[in-house]
């Protein structure tokens, strides 16, 4: 095992400069803030959010040159609590200046994601308000010391009371032990809507649910757990010759592959000039790649549940809430481990060890034949670079895993686990699943959406639709049996609105307009979608408003380096149509252009029993796959390394 800090020092040499992409360091953080201090823009009451770098072009950073500076910018949201105030500035670390600054009013962009300190301050308000009190004492509650309030991001619901001030949505929890979690134990029908910027409980929402569940669910006790398995045997995973990656100044590079990893609070791993070296030239394939934004949407549209609707990366910076990972438990095998650094609220930097996992898994067969004419049995074992980082938003947790193949495949996989969002129930409410006795889990969603600035041999790319295509019977079908498939180029941003339909087959094709492969047909990857459902609440909902991006399962728009975030900057208590539908309102052309692909996939979870009192992971992603971008099968060249003579095939030949 090893571990190292992403870098931001120099690629090559004492006089290189550092890597335009390189992630930002400690040092950096403390001069934004500095530079911020000396503009007059930091109080005692001043936070920052979305501490990002701000990429330079991508036109810049492709043209350079390995030795000129180019300039090191951060974008930071600030937040003035007193008076209540937002703007954006960016800092250019390299001039030591604030070389903008934008005020924003909060009534029409919303404000920035939920600051630390809210937490502590939202339950100190709560218990200081004789409606909430009293509402929790009618469940049965006498020791609120025992009660563990939980702040959410409110929404958008149509309260003019809420109207540009900072509000949570409050629900509770009983802990009889401290030791024990106390989700399993919701104070039924209690929901209080809190303005932490004048420090007051706006209302108390009560329901007709009037008890706590009283079923423990604490999933390491024995009375819940039951006896520990005694015959499972552990999985030994080594590498005696060491691994087949090199990890060095933030670039990875394995079996033809090579990439950069990034890491920010907000969207936590990013991926940066991701290429395949193809016949000793290296070929381009993705620019960048980030999970841009997640939505959970719930779907009981009850006083309790009806406003849940959490952004994790824009309401909770997700990057932030990283988990620094353990070997062993959230990695196994020969593992490599990246550091990483985040700004907190007040532009500190802090530190997260072990924050993303490397490794190399072997995935099964390859390709194998058994060729009945030549008389050789052939076989060769795939095995796939893994990236991945797990954080924890509250009740779950979400793995994020970047898994690229030996033959050229790309994919991305969602592994979500935790605990399910529980509630007092009745067993009257159609849209929940009860757990247990008195709880129950409402229905919802989990809806990613990825950002794929995409350069398949280039930047200037085209995007196909392909669906298959029956073909009806007779003149040049005589036999019925001909399947068809049909190519829809998507020309303008508009277009490029689309839906999966599994039952077609869709796919979408990401193709050069500069290259071709042997066959002149142009070089190419394709999209393959789970076609799970995208945002199934009303088109004229709030969330559907706000999340407008999981109405679509593709977008498509032009490469803008600021464009960067499907339902827009700032996020919490947006009134909506923010992000994609604005950057794509202009219908651009994007038919051989510099184009950038957003893809929404996720999981409808319809919560079992068996997801109780900790649900077992579920999973949701899509793939990246080669289609003519390699002349022919770019695998034949792994050798078998299983280390007995004959157990993967015979020697090859030298000739046809």
């Amino acid at each position: 095992m090893s571990t190292q800090t992403l870098p931001v020092s120099p690629v090559d040499g004492e006089n290189a400069a550092p890597h335009p992409l390189a992630v930002l360091s400690a040092a950096e953080l403390e001069a934004a803030r500095r530079i911020l201090e000396e503009a007059g823009l930091v109080s005692a009451t001043t936070r920052f959010s979305y501490v990002l770098l701000r990429e330079p072009d991508k036109q810049d950073v492709l043209a350079w040159d390995g030795r000129t500076p180019l300039p090191r910018e951060v974008s930071v949201l600030v937040t003035e609590l007193e008076p209540l105030g937002l703007s954006t500035a960016v800092v250019d670390l390299t001039a030591g200046e604030v070389v903008s600054r934008t005020v924003l009013d909060p009534a029409e962009v919303g404000f920035g994601p939920c600051l630390d300190e809210d937490y502590d301050l939202v339950d100190e308000i709560v218990k200081s308000d004789e409606q909430w009190l009293a509402a929790v004492a009618k469940r049965g509650v006498a020791d609120v010391g025992k009660v563990r309030t939980v702040p959410l991001s409110a929404g958008v619901f149509g309260y003019p009371d809420e109207v540009g001030t900072r509000v949570y949505r409050v629900l509770s929890f009983h802990q009889p032990h401290p030791g024990e979690p106390p989700w399993a134990h919701p104070v039924g029908g209690v929901i209080a809507h809190v303005d932490v910027s004048n420090r007051r409980v706006l209302r108390v929402v009560e329901t007709h649910v009037d008890h706590v569940p009283e079923e423990s669910g604490d999933y390491l006790h024995d009375a819940v757990r039951g006896p520990q398995r005694t015959d499972l045997r552990p999985i030994s995973i080594t590498q005696p010759e060491g691994v087949s990656f090199q990890y060095d100044d933030g670039v990875l590079s394995w079996q033809n592959w090579q990439l950069r990893l990034g890491f920010n609070g907000r969207e936590g791993l990013t991926l940066h000039q991701v290429s395949y070296a193809d016949g000793g030239v290296r070929r381009p394939v993705v620019y960048r790649a980030s999970v841009a934004e997640m939505v959970v949407n719930y779907g009981d549209p009850g006083p309790t549940h009806g406003w849940q609707n959490y952004f994790d990366l824009g309401e909770y910076q997700f990057g932030r809430l990283a988990n620094s990972l353990e070997l062993g438990c959230d990695c196994l095998g020969e593992i490599t481990y990246a550091d990483a650094v985040v700004a907190d609220d007040h532009l500190r930097p802090q530190l997260i060890r072990n924050a993303i996992c490397i490794h190399e898994e072997d995935f099964g067969v390859l390709w194998k034949h058994n060729d009945i004419f030549t008389g050789t049995s052939q076989t060769r074992r795939q095995r796939r670079l893994v990236v991945s980082f797990f954080g924890t938003v509250g009740n779950y947790d979400y793995g994020f895993y970047w898994y690229f193949y030996l033959d050229g495949t790309i994919e991305f996989e969602t592994k979500a686990t935790g605990i399910p969002f529980p509630s007092g129930y009745d067993g009257a409410d159609p849209h929940f699943s009860e757990l247990a006795p008195g709880l129950g889990a409402p229905v919802h969603q989990h809806l990613f959406s990825v950002r794929l600035d995409l350069t398949v041999d280039g930047v200037r790319n085209c995007v196909d639709e392909l669906d298959v295509a029956p073909v009806p019977m007779g003149g040049n079908n005589p036999w019925g049996n001909a399947i068809g498939r049909k190519r829809t180029r998507l020309r303008t941003e508009r277009e490029a609105r689309r839906k999966a339909a599994n039952h077609l087959n869709r796919v979408w094709a990401i193709s050069s307009t500069e290259r071709t492969n042997r066959l002149g047909k142009p070089t190419s990857y394709v999209l393959h979608p789970e076609g799970q459902p995208a945002l199934l609440a009303d088109e004229n909902s709030s969330i559907a408003r706000r999340a407008a991006f999981a109405r679509e399962h593709l977008w498509v728009s032009r490469y803008d380096r600021d464009q960067l975030w499907p339902s827009g900057y700032t996020v919490n208590q947006n009134p909506g149509d923010d992000g994609l539908p604005a950057y794509t309102a202009r219908d651009r052309p994007i038919d051989g252009e510099d184009v950038v692909l957003w893809h929404t996939f996720g999981l409808t979870h319809f919560v079992r029993t068996e997801d109780w009192p900790i649900m077992p992971v579920d999973y949701a992603g899509f793939k990246l796959k080669p289609d003519g971008f390699f002349d022919r099968n770019p695998t034949l060249d792994v050798p078998d390394l299983s280390g007995k003579s004959g157990c993967c095939g015979t020697a090859g030949h030298a000739g046809p």
